[in-house]
């Protein structure tokens, strides 16, 4: 999926906005102020980063180096039944082969976000201890996760409440129970976005 699944030696703006899950602007910004070095091409506006530069900056900010090296969606599961959660893990590593975290309540949601920066989360909206749409809303108010997409899963709410939360911090839904394909298809149509 990612174009840096073959390393390259030198990344633009936008391949280094893919890899640490920001918008292009954000790395735009780093490149600017000094944060993250790199030269621009003569003669025009482009920005290069090499990627040996890259990978000290993400190591010096604690950033997960994993997406840089496989290029794979980084995909985040939050749901506090374990059945599931297995299921869905196995399937999405050795089916899918993306790269898979697991949060067991909305709290760790916050704080394995922030160091995973996920490309995707799949957000059960029936959490022991926080409503989904807190999670989302934190999620989405996070500047260096907004390009996160955020799926709603349920099994109690019906077809229209699920639909519902599509736009209000939501990128899409899946109703439980689901098939492999439906969640392989929710997750790759939200992640379908050209930069």
């Amino acid at each position: 999926m990612s174009t840096t699944a073959k390393l390259k030696d030198v990344l633009t703006t936008g391949e280094v906005a893919k890899i640490c899950n920001v918008a292009p602007r954000t790395v735009s910004k780093w490149f600017d102020t000094g944060t993250l070095t790199g030269y621009r091409i003569p003669g025009s506006k482009d920005r290069r980063i090499p990627l040996a530069q890259l990978i000290k900056f993400m190591k010096h900010h604690g950033m997960p180096l994993n997406g840089l090296m496989t290029g794979a969606t980084r995909v985040m599961i939050v749901d506090d039944e374990a059945d599931i959660v297995e299921v869905l893990e196995r399937i999405l590593e050795d089916e899918a082969k993306y790269e898979v975290e697991i949060a067991k309540s909305g709290f760790m949601a916050g704080i394995t976000a922030e160091k995973s920066r996920p490309h995707v989360i799949l957000l059960d909206m029936h959490l022991k201890d926080i409503d989904g749409r807190e999670v989302a809303k934190v999620v989405k108010s996070n500047p260096d996760l907004q390009l996160t997409k955020v799926i709603a899963m349920s099994g109690t709410l019906g077809e229209a409440d699920l639909k519902s939360l599509v736009g209000s911090g939501f990128d899409g839904y899946l109703k439980k129970p689901f098939n492999v394909r439906q969640v392989i298809q929710t997750i790759e149509d939200a992640t379908n976005v050209t930069y």
